[in-house]
């Protein structure tokens, strides 16, 4: 985990989940470096995730170097909403986690 403020993530992990919406987001990290359990990585969208982009989401990822902020430890947030917030596209929103 980051030093970094927790007191706002009080919610059990793994109860909500962070989910980004490659369409929108245009990899400028902002949900990396707030994120205190290190929920977000930033990646290079595949060619496949790449082709399901709207048109937009296709200029925008091209613009900004085809990389992209993954959920890749989505199961350990605690819904806090740092990432919701500090995201200037509004690219992620906390859903209920699927059920196992």
């Amino acid at each position: 985990m980051s030093i970094k403020d927790t007191a706002a993530c009080k919610p059990e992990a793994g109860k909500l989940v962070p989910v980004v919406n490659l369409s929108k987001c245009e990899g400028k990290k902002d949900c990396v470096d707030v994120c205190p359990y290190d929920v977000f990585e930033m990646q290079a969208i595949s060619d496949e995730a790449y082709r399901t982009l709207n048109l937009v989401g296709k200029l925008k990822t091209f613009v900004h170097g085809r990389q992209k902020a993954f959920a890749v430890r989505a199961e350990v947030c605690h819904a806090c909403g740092l990432c919701v917030t500090a995201c200037p596209e509004k690219a992620i929103k906390l859903v209920k986690a699927p059920s196992i």
